[in-house]
């Protein structure tokens, strides 16, 4: 599971860059200038993306590419969230068994599952592990 999606950034008449995405239309963000535009993508990014699972619908998947598109990956521990509650959703387990597999108590497991809450890196790695994932790190060149 990979978190990265192709943004557009449009040169804006006053200056600095209007940031988009493509297959994420909820992701919308600005800066003053390319480096300021891409830290907000990641984190509008990331937002939006946690709020399409709050919402309860499924992540868009990243397709667009090519052109004048940049790849934006939302930061290590928002992907590691939405990948524990993307793997959640398909094991088709109850929170109870999540809870379960984890030897912790069912409102823990919620926090976990809530896109909103924050978790420590350690323990969502350990519902990924839950859920038969690993999770692997991915060093890239910036965009």
């Amino acid at each position: 599971m990979k978190y990265v999606y192709a943004a557009h950034l449009a040169p804006e008449a006053d200056g600095g860059f209007l940031v988009t995405f493509p297959d994420v239309p909820e992701a919308i963000t600005q800066g003053d200038d390319r480096a300021d535009a891409l830290a907000s993508a990641a984190e509008a990014l990331g937002l939006a993306l946690r709020g399409v699972l709050v919402d309860g619908e499924s992540l868009p998947a990243p397709v667009a590419s090519g052109g004048d598109l940049v790849p934006v990956a939302v930061d290590p521990e928002t992907a590691m969230k939405l990948a524990v509650v993307e793997a959640f959703r398909a094991a088709g387990i109850s929170k109870t068994e999540l809870a379960r597999r984890l030897g912790k108590a069912e409102n823990e497991a919620r926090r976990i599952l809530d896109p909103d809450h924050g978790t420590r890196p350690a323990l969502l790695a350990a519902a990924l592990a839950a859920l038969g994932k690993q999770v692997v790190v991915d060093v890239r060149d910036a965009a």
